[in-house]
């Protein structure tokens, strides 16, 4: 009889457990595809908002190009840089970047970078940062992100104020101010390195984005 009630016990606590990965199992693909289509939306909206439109007269979500070295930029997956052009002319690269040491995790973001190598804007996708302290990072709730731009690898001191250098830090948060800046800094060091490749000749090398993923 012990001997029954216990094997019982057994099959349904496993039949739990196996209930219960099922769901943890699912609503994590759910969220991570969520997160996704959330952060190509806010990409979509800070491109525009990074290279508005006096600025370019291309499609930037059609002309893109496959990150050649994702650790470089802190990325947990591959990703694409964007190619800002007027009448033919390039203007811009948008750069996508993850700081990962954020305070209380990744803080994805985008940076402008233009011909001359300049910041022409930076825009943080999402972030789990501290509401009212580190989430100053979010244009949202703070300008703190638009003192990059015109910002350049030779013109900044890229460290933030408290450690010497030339970022303003927020009152009370030093971690999360460094993270982003120096997830700039790579960016424009990607750029710096890369840029003959990302502004080939339009005609033979930019990537119609829409084009290419069709199978």
């Amino acid at each position: 009889m012990l001997q029954k009630s216990i094997s019982k016990n057994a099959l349904l606590l496993a039949a739990f457990a196996l209930a219960t990965t099922f769901v943890i199992a699912g609503t994590y693909l759910s969220t991570q595809q969520q997160i996704k289509n959330n952060i190509r939306q806010a990409q979509q909206k800070a491109l525009q908002e990074i290279v508005p439109d006096h600025r370019h007269n291309n499609s930037l979500l059609d002309h893109s190009k496959p990150v050649n070295d994702v650790p470089k930029l802190g990325l947990r997956e591959a990703s694409r840089v964007f190619i800002a052009t007027l009448d033919g002319d390039n203007v811009a690269a948008i750069i996508p970047a993850t700081a990962r040491d954020g305070y209380t995790g990744d803080i994805n973001l985008i940076v402008g970078v233009n011909v001359d190598g300049s910041v022409a804007g930076v825009r943080v996708l999402s972030h789990r940062e501290t509401p009212g302290l580190g989430d100053a990072i979010d244009l949202k709730k703070s300008d703190w992100v638009l003192s990059f731009n015109g910002k350049s690898l030779a013109n900044t001191d890229w460290r933030v104020k408290k450690e010497g250098g030339d970022i303003d830090q927020f009152t009370g948060a030093t971690i999360t101010p460094r993270a982003v800046t120096n997830a700039v800094k790579k960016a424009l060091q990607y750029f710096s390195a890369n840029q003959a490749a990302l502004f080939a000749p339009a005609a033979n090398s930019l990537t119609n984005t829409a084009t290419s993923e069709q199978p």
